[in-house]
């Protein structure tokens, strides 16, 4: 079982990066809010996409023993939330997430870096 939110973080961007996810983005939010610790906001270019995502993400956190305490969204494959209480996954279509601009509304959280293609950690 993974025990601290940034390697469940890291653990969530690795399988959406593996599901082809569209610019991924993980802010750490520890200190700014109080109900997590980091958000994963990637994009996919069709609802499909979305969906494929998120079951990836549920399924392979499932086969560590985590659970999400939430989730939305899934039906429609358009904004998908995932809530990992320390750790929360937002899944959009690539126009959902222009238009909400989560990453602006945290514009002062940190960034964690990471390369795609490359190690994660």
């Amino acid at each position: 079982m993974v025990a601290d939110s940034k390697t469940k973080s890291l653990l969530c961007l690795k399988v959406a990066i593996e599901k082809k996810a569209l610019d991924p983005v993980l802010l750490e939010l520890k200190g700014t809010t109080s109900f997590t610790d980091y958000f994963l906001l990637c994009s996919g270019k069709s609802d499909r996409q979305v969906q494929a995502i998120a079951q990836a993400i549920v399924e392979n956190l499932k086969k560590n023993g985590i659970r999400p305490l939430g989730q939305e969204g899934m039906t429609r494959g358009r904004w998908i939330l995932l809530d990992y209480g320390e750790v929360v996954v937002h899944i959009f279509l690539e126009a959902v997430r222009k238009f909400y601009d989560l990453e602006g509304l945290w514009i002062d959280a940190p960034r964690i870096d990471f390369q795609e293609g490359g190690s994660i950690g």
